[in-house]
Protein backbone atom coordinates (compact mmCIF):
# COMPACT_ATOMS: atom_id res chain seq x y z
CA UNK A 1 0.00 0.00 0.00
CA UNK A 2 1.55 3.40 -0.70
CA UNK A 3 1.86 5.54 2.27
CA UNK A 4 1.51 9.32 1.74
CA UNK A 5 4.62 11.85 3.23
CA UNK A 6 2.85 13.03 6.74
CA UNK A 7 6.69 12.04 8.29
CA UNK A 8 8.53 14.45 5.51
CA UNK A 9 5.65 17.16 6.97
CA UNK A 10 6.46 17.03 10.29
CA UNK A 11 10.25 16.67 9.79
CA UNK A 12 10.15 19.69 7.79
CA UNK A 13 8.96 21.66 10.53
CA UNK A 14 10.97 19.89 13.28
CA UNK A 15 14.32 21.11 11.06
CA UNK A 16 12.33 24.66 10.58
CA UNK A 17 12.24 24.78 14.25
CA UNK A 18 15.83 22.94 15.02
CA UNK A 19 16.96 26.25 13.40
CA UNK A 20 14.75 28.46 14.97
CA UNK A 21 12.48 29.92 13.11
CA UNK A 22 9.05 29.15 11.48
CA UNK A 23 8.15 27.72 8.27
CA UNK A 24 6.94 29.00 5.53
CA UNK A 25 4.18 27.69 3.92
CA UNK A 26 2.62 28.91 0.56
CA UNK A 27 -0.87 28.50 -0.99
CA UNK A 28 -1.60 28.20 -4.35
CA UNK A 29 -4.52 26.53 -6.36
CA UNK A 30 -4.07 24.06 -8.63
CA UNK A 31 -5.22 24.51 -12.14
CA UNK A 32 -4.34 28.21 -11.93
CA UNK A 33 -3.28 29.71 -14.44
CA UNK A 34 -3.27 26.64 -16.24
CA UNK A 35 -2.71 23.30 -14.71
CA UNK A 36 0.79 23.11 -16.16
CA UNK A 37 1.43 26.88 -14.71
CA UNK A 38 0.04 25.76 -11.57
CA UNK A 39 2.55 22.93 -10.94
CA UNK A 40 5.67 25.96 -12.51
CA UNK A 41 4.23 27.61 -9.90
CA UNK A 42 4.43 25.52 -6.73
CA UNK A 43 7.77 25.11 -8.03
CA UNK A 44 8.76 28.60 -7.92
CA UNK A 45 7.53 28.68 -4.22
CA UNK A 46 9.67 26.18 -3.14
CA UNK A 47 12.81 27.53 -5.30
CA UNK A 48 12.46 31.19 -3.06
CA UNK A 49 12.13 29.57 0.12
CA UNK A 50 8.78 27.51 1.34
CA UNK A 51 9.09 25.12 3.06
CA UNK A 52 5.77 23.36 2.45
CA UNK A 53 2.95 23.95 0.06
CA UNK A 54 -0.68 24.18 0.09
CA UNK A 55 -2.43 23.07 -3.30
CA UNK A 56 -5.75 24.23 -3.14
CA UNK A 57 -8.83 22.29 -4.91
CA UNK A 58 -10.84 24.71 -6.48
CA UNK A 59 -14.52 25.19 -5.47
CA UNK A 60 -17.42 26.57 -7.18
CA UNK A 61 -18.26 28.35 -3.79
CA UNK A 62 -15.26 28.73 -1.38
CA UNK A 63 -16.81 30.60 1.22
CA UNK A 64 -14.00 30.75 3.56
CA UNK A 65 -11.73 32.41 0.47
CA UNK A 66 -11.43 35.99 -0.40
CA UNK A 67 -12.29 37.36 -3.38
CA UNK A 68 -8.50 36.97 -4.65
CA UNK A 69 -8.04 33.47 -3.88
CA UNK A 70 -11.94 33.28 -5.92
CA UNK A 71 -11.05 34.66 -8.83
CA UNK A 72 -7.92 32.23 -9.47
CA UNK A 73 -10.33 29.16 -8.06
CA UNK A 74 -12.95 30.72 -10.80
CA UNK A 75 -9.88 30.67 -13.47
CA UNK A 76 -8.95 27.21 -12.71
CA UNK A 77 -13.15 25.74 -12.92
CA UNK A 78 -13.38 27.51 -16.42
CA UNK A 79 -9.82 25.74 -17.37
CA UNK A 80 -12.13 22.77 -16.81
CA UNK A 81 -9.81 21.69 -13.66
CA UNK A 82 -10.43 18.26 -12.26
CA UNK A 83 -9.28 16.25 -9.24
CA UNK A 84 -7.05 14.57 -11.23
CA UNK A 85 -5.18 17.46 -12.24
CA UNK A 86 -5.08 18.40 -8.66
CA UNK A 87 -3.31 15.41 -8.40
CA UNK A 88 -1.10 15.87 -11.15
CA UNK A 89 0.04 18.58 -9.23
CA UNK A 90 0.63 17.43 -6.28
CA UNK A 91 2.47 14.54 -7.32
CA UNK A 92 4.77 16.84 -10.24
CA UNK A 93 5.59 19.11 -7.53
CA UNK A 94 6.59 16.49 -5.04
CA UNK A 95 9.09 14.84 -7.39
CA UNK A 96 10.56 17.67 -8.76
CA UNK A 97 11.74 19.62 -5.05
CA UNK A 98 10.49 16.87 -2.47
CA UNK A 99 8.93 19.23 -0.50
CA UNK A 100 5.66 18.53 1.83
CA UNK A 101 2.58 19.13 -0.57
CA UNK A 102 -0.61 19.17 1.13
CA UNK A 103 -4.04 19.53 -0.88
CA UNK A 104 -6.76 22.48 1.21
CA UNK A 105 -10.22 21.24 0.09
CA UNK A 106 -13.85 21.82 0.87
CA UNK A 107 -15.21 18.36 1.84
CA UNK A 108 -17.90 18.34 -0.22
CA UNK A 109 -15.20 17.17 -3.54
CA UNK A 110 -13.84 14.58 -1.39
CA UNK A 111 -16.95 13.24 -0.33
CA UNK A 112 -18.52 12.77 -3.96
CA UNK A 113 -14.82 11.73 -5.24
CA UNK A 114 -14.86 9.25 -2.92
CA UNK A 115 -12.61 9.11 0.83
CA UNK A 116 -10.72 6.19 0.21
CA UNK A 117 -10.52 6.75 -3.45
CA UNK A 118 -9.11 10.40 -2.66
CA UNK A 119 -7.09 9.32 0.08
CA UNK A 120 -5.29 6.41 -2.06
CA UNK A 121 -4.25 8.79 -4.65
CA UNK A 122 -3.14 11.58 -2.95
CA UNK A 123 -0.85 9.20 -0.98
CA UNK A 124 0.03 7.60 -4.13
CA UNK A 125 0.98 11.26 -5.32
CA UNK A 126 3.16 11.72 -2.64
CA UNK A 127 0.65 14.10 -0.93
CA UNK A 128 1.33 14.61 2.36
CA UNK A 129 -1.54 15.38 3.99
CA UNK A 130 -5.29 17.28 3.89
CA UNK A 131 -6.09 20.89 5.03
CA UNK A 132 -9.83 20.57 5.47
CA UNK A 133 -11.35 23.56 7.09
CA UNK A 134 -14.90 23.12 6.79
CA UNK A 135 -15.65 19.70 7.90
CA UNK A 136 -16.81 19.30 11.50
CA UNK A 137 -14.44 17.26 13.65
CA UNK A 138 -17.12 14.90 15.18
CA UNK A 139 -18.12 13.82 11.42
CA UNK A 140 -14.77 13.07 10.06
CA UNK A 141 -14.17 9.78 11.75
CA UNK A 142 -14.29 8.32 7.86
CA UNK A 143 -12.02 10.17 6.48
CA UNK A 144 -9.31 10.07 9.48
CA UNK A 145 -9.42 6.85 9.15
CA UNK A 146 -8.18 6.61 5.93
CA UNK A 147 -6.28 9.11 6.01
CA UNK A 148 -4.04 7.82 9.00
CA UNK A 149 -3.78 4.14 6.97
CA UNK A 150 -2.33 5.75 3.76
CA UNK A 151 -0.17 7.92 5.95
CA UNK A 152 -1.80 11.13 4.91
CA UNK A 153 -2.21 14.52 7.74
CA UNK A 154 -5.12 15.74 8.24
CA UNK A 155 -5.29 19.54 9.48
CA UNK A 156 -8.08 21.08 11.00
CA UNK A 157 -8.42 24.92 11.19
CA UNK A 158 -9.12 27.11 14.47
CA UNK A 159 -10.42 30.45 14.78
CA UNK A 160 -10.19 32.88 17.63
CA UNK A 161 -13.91 32.14 18.44
CA UNK A 162 -12.99 28.61 18.90
CA UNK A 163 -13.30 28.16 22.83
CA UNK A 164 -10.58 26.10 25.06
CA UNK A 165 -12.72 22.66 25.22
CA UNK A 166 -13.58 22.84 21.20
CA UNK A 167 -10.13 23.27 20.64
CA UNK A 168 -8.65 21.01 23.18
CA UNK A 169 -11.26 18.50 20.70
CA UNK A 170 -9.91 19.64 16.93
CA UNK A 171 -6.52 19.83 17.98
CA UNK A 172 -6.82 15.69 19.84
CA UNK A 173 -8.25 14.80 16.38
CA UNK A 174 -6.32 16.19 13.98
CA UNK A 175 -2.57 15.46 13.13
CA UNK A 176 0.92 17.61 10.73
CA UNK A 177 -0.10 20.86 12.21
CA UNK A 178 -2.85 23.25 13.37
CA UNK A 179 -4.62 26.01 10.84
CA UNK A 180 -4.73 29.03 13.03
CA UNK A 181 -7.07 31.05 11.26
CA UNK A 182 -7.17 34.77 11.86
CA UNK A 183 -8.42 37.51 9.35
CA UNK A 184 -6.41 40.69 8.80
CA UNK A 185 -8.78 43.66 8.16
CA UNK A 186 -12.01 42.06 8.86
CA UNK A 187 -11.78 41.98 12.65
CA UNK A 188 -10.23 45.47 13.51
CA UNK A 189 -7.27 47.52 13.60
CA UNK A 190 -3.72 45.90 12.71
CA UNK A 191 -2.38 45.62 16.25
CA UNK A 192 -5.24 43.62 17.90
CA UNK A 193 -5.23 40.94 15.45
CA UNK A 194 -1.77 40.44 15.88
CA UNK A 195 -2.91 40.36 19.50
CA UNK A 196 -6.09 37.84 18.74
CA UNK A 197 -3.26 35.28 16.83
CA UNK A 198 -0.70 35.38 19.62
CA UNK A 199 -3.62 34.74 21.70
CA UNK A 200 -5.12 31.99 19.91
CA UNK A 201 -1.65 30.33 19.25
CA UNK A 202 -0.88 29.93 22.69
CA UNK A 203 -4.64 28.57 23.24
CA UNK A 204 -3.41 26.08 21.08
CA UNK A 205 -0.54 24.75 22.21
CA UNK A 206 -2.04 24.34 25.62
CA UNK A 207 -4.11 21.89 23.94
CA UNK A 208 -1.33 20.10 21.55
CA UNK A 209 2.32 19.54 20.75
CA UNK A 210 1.27 19.71 17.42
CA UNK A 211 3.11 22.87 15.26
CA UNK A 212 0.79 25.69 15.25
CA UNK A 213 0.71 27.27 11.95
CA UNK A 214 -1.09 30.66 11.18
CA UNK A 215 -2.92 31.83 8.07
CA UNK A 216 -3.38 35.65 9.14
CA UNK A 217 -3.20 37.45 5.60
CA UNK A 218 0.13 38.10 6.03
CA UNK A 219 1.21 39.59 2.99
CA UNK A 220 5.05 40.95 3.55
CA UNK A 221 8.21 40.06 5.27
CA UNK A 222 7.55 42.64 7.95
CA UNK A 223 3.95 40.70 8.57
CA UNK A 224 5.82 36.73 8.24
CA UNK A 225 8.26 38.16 10.52
CA UNK A 226 5.91 39.18 13.25
CA UNK A 227 3.60 36.16 12.74
CA UNK A 228 7.00 33.86 13.18
CA UNK A 229 7.56 35.35 16.42
CA UNK A 230 4.76 33.40 18.07
CA UNK A 231 3.96 30.79 15.37
CA UNK A 232 5.32 27.68 14.24
CA UNK A 233 5.13 28.68 10.69
CA UNK A 234 3.62 31.35 8.47
CA UNK A 235 0.83 30.43 5.51
CA UNK A 236 0.41 32.70 2.81
CA UNK A 237 -1.49 32.59 -0.10
CA UNK A 238 -3.32 35.59 -1.41
CA UNK A 239 -0.10 37.33 -1.61
CA UNK A 240 1.06 35.04 -4.05
CA UNK A 241 -2.01 34.45 -5.86
CA UNK A 242 -2.30 38.16 -6.24
CA UNK A 243 0.87 38.30 -7.66
CA UNK A 244 -0.10 35.75 -10.59
CA UNK A 245 -3.02 37.39 -11.13
CA UNK A 246 -1.82 41.04 -12.24
CA UNK A 247 1.61 39.12 -13.58
CA UNK A 248 1.46 40.57 -17.86
CA UNK A 249 2.42 37.11 -18.42
CA UNK A 250 3.12 33.59 -17.03
CA UNK A 251 7.40 34.12 -16.48
CA UNK A 252 6.43 37.37 -15.05
CA UNK A 253 4.45 35.79 -12.63
CA UNK A 254 6.53 32.65 -11.68
CA UNK A 255 9.34 35.36 -11.39
CA UNK A 256 7.61 36.92 -8.75
CA UNK A 257 5.60 35.10 -6.61
CA UNK A 258 9.40 33.14 -6.31
CA UNK A 259 10.85 36.81 -5.27
CA UNK A 260 8.03 36.84 -2.80
CA UNK A 261 8.79 33.84 -1.40
CA UNK A 262 12.42 34.92 -1.01
CA UNK A 263 11.47 37.70 1.19
CA UNK A 264 9.39 35.78 3.54
CA UNK A 265 11.68 33.20 3.65
CA UNK A 266 14.13 35.82 5.38
CA UNK A 267 10.94 36.99 7.37
CA UNK A 268 10.42 33.51 9.01
CA UNK A 269 14.12 33.31 9.72
CA UNK A 270 14.06 36.33 12.30
CA UNK A 271 16.93 37.82 11.53
CA UNK A 272 17.20 40.80 14.09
Amino acid sequence: MTTGNIQLLSDTLAKARSEDRAALVAYLPAGFPTVDGGIEAVKAVLAGGADVVEVGLPHSDPVLDGPVIQTADDIALRGGVKIADVMRTVREAHEATGAPILVMTYWNPIDRYGVERFAQELAAAGGAGCILPDLPVQESALWREHADKHGLATVFVVAPSSKDERLATITGAGSGFVYAASLMGVTGTRESVGAQAQDLVERTRRTTDLPVCVGLGVSNAVQAKEVAGFADGVIVGSAFVKLMLDAPDQQAGLSAVRALAGELAEGVRRVP
